[in-house]
């Protein structure tokens, strides 16, 4: 007899940080929060690190396999932690490693404000 017992996946519910471009105005408190993600991504390095974890397989991506991106390793940490700041991506010590990955529903939710309304 087996105790084990499946438990549902639930979704993660994450809000859009904001509406389409198309669809309204901004408030401040949106354009702060917008312009602090695209700020975070306007560095090429850092860019490029944000498209080596939401690129990686299995959609998470360990450190050791991201730090290769032509700077040194404390300024690869420097970059990944201004993307953590900026809420694009979180992280997770697994022994001496840390593992990144995209916070969820962000790529779509700036894909939907940039998108226009047709």
């Amino acid at each position: 007899m087996s105790n084990v017992k499946a438990l549902p996946v639930l979704e993660p519910v994450v809000a859009p940080c904001c509406p389409p471009m198309t669809e309204r105005a901004l408030t401040a408190e949106e354009a702060v929060r917008t312009a602090a993600m695209f700020k975070a991504l306007g560095d090429p390095v850092r860019l490029r690190l944000f498209s080596l974890v939401a690129s990686h397989e299995g959609g998470e991506a360990c450190v050791c396999d991201i730090s290769d991106v032509g700077v040194s390793q404390p300024t690869v940490s420097h970059h990944l932690k201004k993307l953590k700041e900026a809420g694009l991506l979180s992280s997770e010590r697994r022994g001496t490693w840390v593992y990144y990955r995209v916070e969820p529903s962000v790529l779509a939710s700036m894909g939907q404000m940039l998108a226009s309304q047709s």
